[in-house]
């Protein structure tokens, strides 16, 4: 049986449980019999224990027994279901998967379902993770957005991944220049692993390197404590996906106030921007100038083009 195969039912078992809770072995097989990865067939005693310890090793996810109730349920100290809980790259394939094995059950219906473009960094995906893990160097060819040619021959002592906007980054550092960087790997070409042995420094902590960052810009600023004054409706969106993992949210009558520990970056007054009038900046002041400043530049170019067209 495929690898691929396996972790489908592994990803399967654990999704049922995080979604539905505790469930006894019946009620797991009845589930499991009427899935896609069952497919009518049932869930035998010894193949689901031996998943329950697949799980365990692959995910770190504990599935518990219950003898008071013959139940069945994930253990809370690795439950990745609760917020903020569990290890983030675990969390993230889980639902990848479930998600990947849901899309699947709804390939009927496969021409009412949209989805967003995704760049593909997947061929480069694959180099970068052998790279960090076996701590060599990694050559490639990099043509941002913001030059028109290519640099070729870039060598990079890869630290650490993230993923962003649904795009994959590669942060670490630049042996020619001797500092680190961010490349988007959808920007990427020619990637090539070399025999070139690197050791991540140890006052490089992975974790801290873009715990300010709204997106993937470090500068080398300190973070300001930023404050965000929305209506009720705005505080919605804000507290359903926050813009950074320091949110913090103080509830009024009808308006809300968001605070966070954040850099102040190009990528991070753009968000600002997006969200319009619905949000309005209450500190720093450097960020009030900076967002004022983009807007009436954004207004002169409009007012050139009145007057240009008048």
């Amino acid at each position: 049986m495929g690898g691929s195969s396996l972790l489908s039912k592994y990803t399967w078992l654990v999704d049922t449980l995080r979604r539905t809770g505790r469930m006894t072995r019946a009620e797991i097989n009845r589930r499991w019999m009427d899935s896609t990865v069952g497919n009518g067939s049932e869930l035998r005693r010894r193949t689901f224990y031996n998943y329950r310890q697949a799980v365990a090793d692959l995910f770190g996810v504990e599935i518990l027994f219950d003898p008071s109730t013959d139940e069945y349920y994930i253990s809370g100290d690795s439950d990745t279901s609760a917020p903020g809980g569990g290890d983030s790259v675990t969390d993230w394939l889980l639902n990848s998967a479930a998600m990947s094995g849901m899309l699947s059950d709804a390939r009927s219906i496969s021409d009412r379902i949209f989805l967003e473009h995704v760049p593909s960094a997947r061929q480069n995906l694959a180099p970068m993770i052998e790279a960090i893990k076996n701590e060599r160097v990694v050559r490639f060819d990099y043509h941002p957005f913001s030059r028109s040619v290519e640099t070729r021959g870039i060598e990079l002592e890869p630290y650490l991944l993230k993923l962003f906007r649904q795009r994959w980054y590669v942060a670490g550092r630049n042996v020619a220049e001797g500092r680190i960087k961010t490349y988007a790997l959808d920007r990427i070409s020619e990637p090539t692993l070399t025999s070139t042995p690197f050791i991540m420094p140890p006052t490089f902590d992975p974790k801290e390197y873009f715990r300010y960052s709204f997106g993937i810009v470090v500068d080398r600023q300190k973070p300001r404590r930023v404050t965000l004054r929305t209506d009720s409706r705005q505080a919605k969106y804000l507290r359903a996906l926050p813009l950074h993992p320091s949110q913090q949210e103080m509830i009024h009558d009808d308006f809300s106030i968001f605070t966070y520990e954040l850099l102040l970056t190009p990528d991070f007054l753009r968000e600002l921007m997006s969200l319009g009038p619905d949000v309005t900046v209450i500190a720093p002041p450097e960020l009030k100038t900076m967002l004022a400043e983009r807007l009436r530049e954004t207004l002169k170019l409009y007012d050139n083009d009145n007057n240009n067209n008048g």
